[in-house]
């Protein structure tokens, strides 16, 4: 197997940034998201978001495209809230687009906590706006 040590910030949103992520279908998302990365051979450093959309701080193994990785995730955790929450008349969807930014290890760290930290930023108003975009200017 050949070494690599790829970081990545991606960032995408719900269909129309309409809020369907609520908290309890964080408890239901989050841990398909992990699940879904781990079987893809992926890591995942972090989780977070609001309402409207999800980041995630991932590395991915050269054999894997971004592009790929990012169908993947998306396709199947939609289908799989859609299947848990069949009963709440709920329909979920993300937007086609998403956004990747790479990390140097360095900034490893400070990507983590950016993340983990959404709810916060957002409700200070404190984010970094070319990170929460998810289509082109």
């Amino acid at each position: 197997m050949p070494l690599w040590r790829l970081f990545y910030h991606l960032v995408w949103a719900t269909h129309d940034r309409q809020p369907l992520i609520s908290p309890a279908h964080e408890q239901i998302l989050y841990p398909h998201i992990k699940g879904k990365v781990d079987f893809l051979e992926c890591q995942l450093h972090a989780i977070g978001g609001i309402e409207d959309h999800i980041h995630l701080i991932v590395s991915i193994p050269p054999k894997l495209s971004i592009s790929n990785f990012a169908k993947q995730i998306k396709g199947s955790s939609a289908r799989y809230l859609n299947q848990e929450l069949a009963n709440d008349n709920y329909k979920f969807a993300w937007q086609h687009e998403y956004a990747v930014f790479s990390l140097g290890e360095q900034r490893l760290a400070w990507a983590i906590a950016y993340v983990e930290n959404q709810k916060e930023h957002h409700a200070t108003g404190e984010f970094i706006k070319i990170l929460e975009q998810t289509e082109p200017i």
